[in-house]
């Protein structure tokens, strides 16, 4: 099991948010292959399921955002998660918006940023997607269990009537490389993104990527399932629209079913403040992640789930801190979770404490089923 991640909190939380994530993901890519990544190691958490397509040794992943750059997929693999997902990436390297644009809530669990896809580039993204052990041929089978996933956005400078050509260019370049895709456009923090989540601007953007997609499987033999990531800012009217378009694209015209080709993946960030309104930070602009957006992200995979049917490839995330929360987020609709707050909140042991607390309450709803 992991060292006690209470010991070393305070050090990373003495620092800036920023400074903090940076030291931690060097120390990651630097020590993730030597007998030191026993810090952070957690046994893998036997609970396998089928989603998209896809075998997962559990239900629980890394959401992104964390390891932008991909320079950490193995000391993640390490921390037992079912699934791992990095990026985004950009076509092009970018800085991102300008510091400081991270902020702790430390009374609500939560943070607030707005880095805006600050990434080396697709370039050096899949150079370190490559170089990654637990996908090379020969690896442990326990890492090569582990699937992943690469979250493709568009570059700032990109103008969002082109948006399409940079989801394009990073849909081809990590196609080869990925379990899966997912396509991030709910973003809080490049101007304009959360347009594509309209209803014609989504169509369009599905209709393309789908059929190129196609023609990648075609190319490399492999079929590999995309998925759109969303917001929690939006109404029920706006779920509804994004459902049906989800449907329309998702499912076999015929028969109605998914064709585990497509998932989706609820939510991204908030810009709500409602939950954190006396806090210092609370009017820094950014996305707000954490506990404050758990009951929202909750209430868009309700109604999803309700609009899309049981068997729709749905992951959960959004404010999950303990295995009690990863089990609500299942029975809200999620087929799996990610993480991301929580782990910088209460360290690699959430992992195990999710995946198990989740393997424990669905062996328990198949034996009383």
């Amino acid at each position: 099991m992991p060292l006690p991640y209470a010991l070393l909190r305070p050090a990373l939380f003495a620092m800036d948010p920023e400074s903090a994530h940076e030291h931690m993901m060097d120390a990651l890519a630097k020590l993730q292959h030597s007998p030191l990544a026993c810090a952070w190691g957690n046994p893998q958490v036997n609970d396998p399921i089928r989603l998209a397509g896809m075998d997962l040794p559990n239900r629980v992943g890394l959401a992104a955002g964390l390891d932008k750059n991909a320079r950490c997929i193995d000391a993640f693999a390490a921390m037992g998660f079912g699934l791992v997902e990095v990026g985004t990436v950009t076509p092009l390297a970018q800085p991102g918006n300008p510091k400081p644009r991270m902020f702790r809530l430390p009374e609500h669990d939560a943070l607030i940023n707005r880095l805006g896809f600050n990434n080396d580039g697709l370039q050096a993204f899949v150079r370190n997607v490559k170089a990654a052990r637990c996908r090379q041929p020969g690896a442990r089978a326990t890492a090569t269990r582990m699937r992943l996933g690469l979250n493709i956005g568009k570059n700032a400078a990109t103008p969002i009537e082109r948006a399409t050509d940079d989801y394009l260019i990073g849909l081809a370049g990590v196609y080869p490389h990925a379990d899966y895709v997912t396509v991030n456009i709910s973003s809080p923090n490049t101007k304009n993104l959360r347009e594509l989540q309209g209803d014609e601007a989504l169509d369009a953007l599905l209709a393309t990527l789908m059929g190129r997609r196609a023609e990648l499987a075609q190319e490399h033999g492999a079929e590999k399932p995309l998925f759109v990531k969303i917001a929690p800012d939006l109404d029920d009217a706006q779920v509804a629209v994004i459902a049906a378009t989800l449907k329309r694209h998702g499912c076999d015209a015929d028969s109605g079913q998914p064709t585990q080709r497509l998932g989706v993946i609820a939510t991204n960030t908030t810009l709500n403040r409602d939950a954190v309104a006396s806090h210092r930070h609370a009017g820094e602009a950014g996305g707000l992640s954490g506990k404050p957006v758990f009951a929202a992200s909750n209430a868009v995979i309700r109604q999803l789930r309700a609009a899309l049917g049981p068997d729709f490839p749905l992951i959960g995330v959004g404010g999950i801190g303990s295995g009690a929360d990863a089990v609500t987020k299942l029975r809200a609709g999620a087929d799996a979770v990610q993480i991301y707050t929580g782990l910088i909140y209460k360290g690699p042991a959430l992992v195990h404490e999710a995946a198990q607390a989740i393997a424990q309450a669905t062996a328990k709803a198949h034996t009383q089923g």
